[in-house]
């Protein structure tokens, strides 16, 4: 299979070079504000917890401060739960379902967890509503050592001084109908590959650890959910985006191996959540009720598992 006639932008069969990233950068529009969205929802919560600045991207003309919020006091006899969403800025529930959890329901930790919350990991991104940076990186694939995304690098800094005390990871992602209709396309044609079409699924689902699979927790996870919104059923060949599917709603990943950011500590319990926000069967409140939902349980299982 060609790459499709339709993507805009570059040869086909050739990776792109920089004219062509250029090209693609200049079509970039922004659609909506970190600093309304984000920025100004942490601004609210630092009289509860600590909120640090771990980073700031020059983007020119453009500047956006990263932001994290924290357990206050920190307390190193207790356990780490890392909270991220945001890696993919057009993943709107991801952003707003960490904020939302620090707002409404992070306080019922108190005394039990240190928590860290980054919300949104990939602003420039958040409001151009777009998967990659401006230098057309996906920043979920470069969470390793010496990372070309300094939205990846950033976050490794952040919790390097304490990856091997976190116990439980919970990534915040959405799978969308932009998938296949821009970003998959645009990933084929950026790497001079044939774009070979896939399959939304319809539900929210999760990506386990294959190399530290976890499927209590998983299970876990899917049932708070399930409350919520539908999970995602397996296709006619028993996938998920072309996994396969170890339980109701569980594909697996080598997290670390990929370069993916619920592999960026030692965590014993990790995972990424992806919502279905096209669905007809959901609405933009439940598919961010479901992220929460999604926190608590991964919290509360680990807490009860340690």
């Amino acid at each position: 299979m060609t790459i499709p006639a339709f993507y805009p932008i570059g040869t086909p069969g050739t990776p792109w070079g920089s004219a062509d990233i250029a090209t693609w950068l200049a079509k970039q529009t922004r659609h909506r504000s970190y600093q309304q969205d984000v920025l100004s929802v942490v601004d609210t919560l630092r009289s509860r917890y600590e909120v640090v600045e771990y980073g700031r991207l020059d983007y020119p003309p453009e500047t956006f401060p990263l932001m994290a919020i924290k357990t206050r006091p920190w307390r190193d006899e207790l356990p780490c739960m890392l909270v991220t969403g945001g890696v993919h800025g057009y993943e709107t529930s991801g952003v707003h379902g960490a904020l939302r959890f620090a707002q409404q329901h992070a306080s019922a930790y108190e005394g039990r967890v240190n928590l860290v919350i980054a919300p949104c990991i990939s602003p420039w991104a958040y409001e151009r509503i777009h998967r990659w940076n401006p230098h057309a990186i996906d920043p979920n694939r470069s969470f390793r050592e010496n990372s070309p995304a300094e939205e990846s690098a950033a976050l490794l800094r952040l919790v390097a001084g304490f990856r091997d005390r976190v116990l439980m990871h919970i990534d915040l992602h959405e799978t969308t109908d932009t998938d296949e209709s821009e970003f998959r396309p645009a990933l084929a044609a950026r790497d001079g590959v044939a774009f070979e079409p896939g399959e939304v699924p319809d539900g929210f689902y999760l990506v386990d650890d294959s190399e530290n699979s976890q499927p209590g927790f998983q299970q876990a996870v899917i049932e708070a959910v399930a409350k919520i919104t539908h999970i995602a059923p397996a296709d006619r060949k028993g996938e998920i985006i072309g996994s396969p599917v170890v339980a109701p709603g569980i594909i697996q990943y080598p997290l670390r191996k990929l370069g993916l950011c619920a592999g960026i500590t030692s965590a014993r319990y990790t995972t990424t959540t992806e919502v279905y926000p096209d669905s007809p069967r959901a609405t933009p409140e439940q598919c961010v009720a479901a992220q929460v939902a999604a926190v608590c349980a991964a919290i509360d299982f680990a807490l009860a598992h340690a």
